[in-house]
């Protein structure tokens, strides 16, 4: 009966040691999702990033507004008839 207890504990102390310290165990688990929560919250902005892209380059292939609008914001263009101002502060 000793023999079996000592065996029995023996067991019992190699599935705690793999439990809390070896491959899987609860504290790689506890990383690996906390790794998954920040990569979750990254990919939340980039599809809202995508999504602005995406209605820009719509924007872009449909109406010549939006290219005029992107060339004087973007690359400062003006058209022949305005006059540029540039105030300094």
């Amino acid at each position: 009966m000793r023999a079996l207890n000592i065996t029995l504990l023996a067991v019992l102390a190699v599935l705690q040691y793999r439990l809390w310290l070896g491959d899987g165990s609860v504290s790689e688990i506890m990383v690996t999702n906390a790794k998954i929560e920040q990569q979750n919250k990254v990919n939340a902005v980039m599809v809202g990033r995508n999504a602005r892209l995406a209605a820009d380059v719509i924007g872009l292939h449909e109406g010549h507004e939006s290219i005029e609008e992107y060339a004087r914001a973007e690359l400062g263009l003006i058209k022949a008839d305005e006059t540029f101002f540039l105030v300094v502060p």
